[in-house]
């Protein structure tokens, strides 16, 4: 199965990180958010990948064609008058990855109509460039397998950003709640699309705004519930926090040794 991630977007919340790179393209831990996302998905057997981009991709290009060289570990010996190298591949070497360009202003109902071709007539996964989660990927493709919708979207009831105050009906302070999770569920990626999905698609029109409603009013959208590690990397406060799990060796999302 194919991953298809969206990373094309402006970042405009993140403008401290943003104004000079695309945000799948900011750092945790020294690599991009975009390649812990298909470091973790490979890990659950994913190894092709289409990466649409928008926003500055010729950065994205320039570090996949850079890759090699980051992330393989070699030894030099220099018993002989002239050094061996060795290389210790990582799983990333065996990765194939398509890049589509799709325009700095196109809608993400544009940017997967640009990859059609790419992507293939068989069904695939599609998640954004800058959400780390610890999603059960075999549990997910399975459960949307066995069902008979045409896609599935992976939901999560985040932590509240604010503390709650719980008030009486004559408004006295009954008492605080710090960062409580939310009841509701909300879409997160991690779709599951088959290819009929193309034609719910409108080149200007957002994914989440057109394509998910209609799927949703003609019951071909399924929810797969997620309890586990969503973080989007939306503000610079979330990447301050993503940084500080990877330091502290608690990135939940790292299913790698």
């Amino acid at each position: 199965m194919k991953a298809v991630l969206l990373a094309g977007g402006l970042g405009t919340r993140m403008r401290e990180e943003t104004e000079f790179r695309p945000k799948p393209m900011v750092e945790i831990g020294g690599m991009p958010v975009l390649w812990h996302i298909m470091k973790s998905l490979s890990r659950s057997g994913i190894t092709e990948f289409v990466v649409l981009t928008g926003y500055k991709g010729e950065q994205i290009s320039e570090f996949f064609a850079s890759l090699p060289y980051r992330i393989r570990h070699s030894t030099f010996d220099f018993s002989d008058s002239q050094p061996s190298r060795v290389r210790l591949e990582d799983d990333s070497c065996n990765w194939r990855v398509d890049l589509v360009r799709t325009g700095n202003e196109t809608p993400t109902g544009g940017r997967l109509l640009e990859a059609k071709e790419v992507i293939g007539d068989k069904p695939f996964l599609c998640t954004y460039g800058d959400g780390l989660a610890n999603v059960d990927i075999s549990q997910l493709v399975s459960g949307h397998m066995e069902g008979n919708h045409l896609a599935t979207m992976t939901v999560v009831q985040p932590i509240n950003r604010f503390g709650v105050v719980d008030i009486s009906s004559d408004n006295a302070v009954l008492s605080f709640r710090e960062k409580p999770k939310m009841t509701d569920w909300i879409n997160m990626g991690y779709f599951i699309f088959d290819p009929e999905v193309f034609d719910y698609l409108d080149p200007n029109q957002m994914l989440e705004e057109q394509a998910l409603v209609r799927l949703a009013k003609e019951s071909q959208l399924r929810a797969h519930k997620h309890f586990g590690f969503w973080e989007p990397m939306d503000t610079y406060r979330e990447f301050k926090h993503l940084n500080a799990l990877w330091e502290q060796g608690q990135a939940p999302w790292k299913n790698w040794s």
